[in-house]
């Protein structure tokens, strides 16, 4: 993970937090590893840090994350700006929920999602329209804790593969147009 170049439309947080690119899209810093290890049951009792707390930030230059899933339960709290997030719970249909983090009318300002759901991440296209010079490029984004029970750990994280998309939506309806919208933002190469 590297440090991102100096871009006019950057957010000055990514420098004022030390942030660096992440795999998933945006940027982010751990801030926290509680040093105390438990057994974690989602990953078939092996040893985890007791929680694990990063920044995340999605900004103009990198508007939003990809599909992804964290075994452990993960606990989002929002600082400042505005993302929409996209749960999907695999069932038979899939159940498709979207929440937007911020302060507004029907926003909230914590999200939990559980275990076994797949996320994603943007920043809301009004808002990105609305950003015209450099300046309100730099100050568009979105930065939250997130906080991982028990701890967050490579091996208990997953990116979702566009065949597992299609298969996670085949029962959904409109599932075509999930699917297209939804595609954009699986990993490449996954």
């Amino acid at each position: 993970m590297t440090t991102p170049v100096d871009s006019p439309t950057l957010s000055p947080l990514v420098k004022e937090l030390g942030l660096l690119k992440h795999p998933e899209g945006g940027y982010f810093l751990e801030t926290d590893r509680q040093q105390a290890e438990v057994p974690s049951p989602f990953a078939d009792g092996g040893l985890r840090s007791l929680a694990t707390a990063i920044y995340y930030l999605l900004d103009y230059d990198s508007p939003s994350g990809v599909i992804h899933m964290n075994k452990s339960v993960t606990y989002h709290v929002l600082h400042q700006g505005r993302a929409e997030y996209t749960l999907i719970t695999p069932g038979n249909p899939a159940t498709i929920e979207r929440k937007v983090m911020g302060t507004g009318p029907n926003e909230t300002r914590q999200l939990l999602v559980g275990t076994g759901v797949w996320k994603m991440s943007k920043l809301l296209s009004e808002d990105l329209v609305k950003a015209k010079t450099d300046e309100e490029k730099q100050n568009l984004g979105c930065l939250i804790t997130e906080v991982v029970v028990p701890g967050f750990h490579w091996e208990d994280h997953k990116f979702l593969t566009h065949a597992e998309l299609v298969e996670l939506l085949k029962d959904v309806p409109d599932k075509e147009s999930l699917i297209s919208e939804l595609a954009a933002h699986v990993k490449k190469g996954e």
